[in-house]
This record gives structure tokens, C-alpha cells and sequence, in this order.
């Protein structure tokens, strides 16, 4: 049994309240490239990051900025956060991560999903009346071409037929790891147990025990499919900050959290976070995962002990924060935070 501990970004640009115009998009990308690195360096386990088709976050392509940071790290695995596959073309997204997984010497994952945000079926094209038929038939492609990408035979509705191309370039593994991010709806937790794929749950809000029978429910209809255990993994993502005391990282979180989710034009997405609310996502069974070190780590034990994770995944950097300020969260979750969680269950440390 193994528990792995990373971060992820979604690379949000949020406005400058002085120029009233976004915060710059290369420069994010960059303090995001330089997070990833102080985690490799830190030795956490796993860098994400997301995919988005808004004026509103940095970075539409993860392959890219991770091929980057694959040239500046030397272990840490690199994954999407997730890959958009509904609105992508499955032989882009394999050959984008199979040259992820060559450079950066067998380091590269997908985390496929559906997203929540529209955007991207109207920049490419595609009908919302179709969003699960669509996402269903890219991932069956996808899993064609990551069983054989030398020979791919497939057909389907929203695409052009393969038959028997092959997918260059191959991965440097002969089998890209593949997970499915979802956010705890019936159907996409079955599709990931009936495919017996690894499973992020995006947890943002609400109780973590109410995750529990979803999660389990994953793991009867993986079961009932016939895939071993072993392959029926769990991973959890959600918003996160550790700092040096707990009223202290409460305090300095706050304005970000409240800045990163309240509505913005155009599309008004998004809610309006009391300093109530946000107390009772933070306690002890609420999905915001913030506070000393201490607290973090009894958080993210209190998350193993209910679901069985294979891996914990923290947004380290919304809202605005300062580059200091997520550098710090990195620096205590790996030397403070991760020692003691593998310590506490007994896995090797680094």
C-alpha cells in the first residue's frame, strides 16, 4: 500500500483591484512552473495541472507547461488536471502525453473528465445535448489507443473512423496511467468501476463521510466487473493551504478562498463565501483541507481512514495568493505534513 501526496493548480487569473484588468497569463505560468519544481525538489509525489477554455485561467494545454517543468524536476510525476476529453481529440491527448512521458523519462499521467465548464464545447464545437454520449465515446477511443497505439481500429459518431493507424510517438511506459476525474455523480463513478480506471473525486464542498458511498460504490462495481483491487485506486483533490499555525493559515487563506469562488462576469459562476461558510468547510469534516500542519495532517488521515486513498491531491494556489505565500504551503505539506503521514502508516520516507 502506498499513499501519494501532491498538488495541483488550476491556473486562475483573478483581476488586479488596482488596474481592474487580469493578472498576466505568462507570469502565472511561470510561478506555476516554479511550484512544481519546489515540489519535486521537496519530494511530494505528484504535480497536476488543469485545462481550461476561459479568459479566466492561464493554461488550455497542460502538456505544455508540464513538458516545461518536466525539463526542470526529476521525479515527480506530471499529470492533467484533468484533460477536457469531451471537447479534445483522444489521438491529440495521447500523443501529447505519450512526448510528456518520453521527456520527462516515464513520468506522465492523464486525469480524463468531463468538466464542469462550458466554454470549451462552443470553442470546439460541440453540442451540449451530447456532453456524456461524446465524453463516453472519446474515452473508448482513448482506451484503443492507450491498449495499442500502434494499431488503433475504431469507429464512431463524433469522429473520424482509425483503422489500423498507428498513434506516434509511443510512450516511454508501455501503458500511459490513465485516471478519471469525477465529481461524485452515480454515473461517472460506475463508468470508472465498470473500466477498473484509478478515480479522483473533486471534492469542494459539503461533508467528507457523505463521499464515502460513492466511493464505495466504485470499488462493488469495479469488484462486480471482475477487476482486481489493486487497480480500483482512489485519489481525492480539493482546495488546500497549510500554514505555520491554524488560526494564522485561516486567517491568511480566507480573502483568496473568498475571491476565488465569488461570481464573476460574464458568467456570473461561482458563490459568495461568508467567513461562516468558510469556518465550516475548514472543520474537521469539511472539504477545505487548511490550517497548522498539524490539523492538515489529521485531515488528510481522517480522509484515509474513510475512503482508503492511494493518493491526496491539494489546489495549492487560487484566489490570487502570493507566489510566498503558496510556497510556504508547498514547503510545510512536504517537510512537515507528507513525513508524518507516511510515518503514521507505515511507508518508507524519503
Amino acid at each position: 500500500m502506498t499513499v501519494e501526496i501532491g498538488i495541483l493548480s488550476l491556473s486562475d487569473l483573478q483581476t488586479d483591484p488596482a488596474t481592474g484588468t487580469l493578472h498576466d497569463a505568462g507570469r502565472r505560468t511561470r510561478e506555476i512552473v516554479s511550484y512544481a519544481v519546489a515540489a519535486d525538489q521537496a519530494g511530494l509525489d505528484v504535480f497536476g495541472l488543469g485545462e481550461h477554455h476561459s479568459p479566466d485561467f492561464a493554461v488550455a494545454n497542460p502538456a505544455v507547461p508540464l513538458a516545461a517543468i518536466a525539463q526542470a524536476t526529476d521525479r515527480i510525476r506530471l499529470t492533467s488536471a484533468v484533460s477536457v476529453l469531451s471537447t479534445a481529440d483522444p489521438v491529440r491527448v495521447h500523443q501529447d502525453f505519450a512526448s510528456l512521458d518520453l521527456l520527462s523519462d516515464g513520468r506522465a499521467e492523464i486525469i480524463a473528465g468531463r468538466s464542469a465548464f462550458t466554454e470549451a464545447f462552443r470553442l470546439f464545437g460541440i453540442d451540449l445535448d451530447d456532453y456524456d454520449e461524446v465524453f463516453t465515446e472519446k474515452l473508448r477511443l482513448l482506451l484503443a489507443i492507450r491498449k495499442n497505439p500502434d494499431h488503433v481500429t475504431w469507429h464512431g459518431r463524433f469522429r473520424p473512423a482509425l483503422d489500423g493507424l498507428p498513434v506516434p510517438p509511443l510512450p516511454r511506459r508501455p501503458r500511459l496511467p490513465l485516471w478519471l476525474g469525477v465529481g461524485g455523480t452515480p454515473s461517472s463513478v460506475e463508468r470508472a468501476g465498470q473500466l477498473g480506471l484509478p478515480m479522483v473525486l473533486g471534492h469542494i464542498g459539503g461533508d467528507i463521510r457523505r463521499a464515502r458511498a460513492a466511493v464505495e460504490h466504485y470499488r462493488a462495481v469495479g469488484a462486480e466487473a471482475g477487476h482486481p483491487v489493486e487497480q480500483l485506486r482512489l485519489g481525492i483533490s480539493t482546495h488546500f493551504y497549510v500554514g505555520a499555525t491554524s488560526q494564522g493559515a485561516r486567517d491568511d487563506l480566507f480573502p483568496y478562498y473568498r475571491e476565488y469562488l465569488r461570481p464573476k462576469p460574464p458568467t456570473g459562476r461561482g458563490w459568495q463565501v461568508s467567513r461562516a461558510d468558510f469556518d465550516a468547510v475548514s472543520s474537521p469534516y469539511g472539504a477545505l483541507v487548511a490550517g497548522s500542519p498539524q490539523e492538515v495532517i489529521d485531515k488528510i488521515l481522517t480522509e484515509h481512514d474513510l475512503l482508503g486513498l492511494d493518493r491526496f491531491l491539494g489546489q495549492v494556489d487560487f484566489g490570487g495568493m502570493p507566489t510566498s505565500m503558496v510556497h510556504e504551503s508547498i514547503e510545510l505539506l512536504a517537510t512537515e505534513v507528507a513525513p508524518a503521514i507516511r510515518k503514521e502508516l507505515g511507508l518508507p520516507t524519503l
